[in-house]
């Protein structure tokens, strides 16, 4: 009886975490682009590339990490980083022209309206001044992002996601 009570509970929180006010964001704003596109609730976490990896059990460079930075001038850019690499902040401060850094949790939160773990490549609160997309991520036929929770993602093609973001393929690993 205890066992039926637990699982049935869990099943009541991934409902809930589907009626959250960032996931519903995501999910309005990929059904006026896609009616395809399903969200994904995942029982463990996403917060990290190699935790939604393994609830995907997918590989770790299919994970799109949307990593939020700041120019010297206060400006905003998103950058959508396969799962396995990691951002040069030479690389984006030279396409930036501009000493670039990362935003801090706070910084993300307010700009985007996501914690950091949820934060989604699309529906954010105010528009990034540029997006620029890992040409890592083109390996995958399918790729996996955050819909605005830790435990909620969503599966969509390269191609697609640069559609979506209006982002731009560059090479901004090291």
């Amino acid at each position: 009886m205890i066992f039926l009570f637990v699982k049935n509970f869990n099943k009541i929180i991934m409902n809930n975490i589907l009626e959250k006010k960032t996931v519903k964001t995501v999910q309005s704003f990929l059904k006026k682009y896609d009616h395809s596109i399903q969200l994904i609730a995942l029982e463990e976490t996403a917060r990290t590339s190699i935790d939604a990896a393994k609830s995907l059990d997918t590989e770790v460079g299919s994970i799109v990490k949307s990593l939020l930075f700041k120019d010297s001038e206060n400006n905003f850019h998103l950058c959508l980083v396969s799962g396995d690499k990691f951002v040069s902040l030479e690389k984006i401060s030279k396409i930036y022209n501009s000493q670039t850094k990362k935003a801090n949790a706070d910084e993300c939160k307010k700009f985007t309206g996501f914690s950091i773990g949820g934060v989604s490549p699309v529906a954010h609160t105010n528009s990034p001044k540029s997006i620029l997309i890992d040409k890592n991520l083109s390996n995958y036929e399918e790729i996996f992002a955050a819909a605005g929770h830790p435990h909620v993602v969503f599966g969509i093609s390269f191609i697609a996601l640069c559609a979506i973001t209006k982002g731009i393929e560059y090479d901004i690993t090291d």
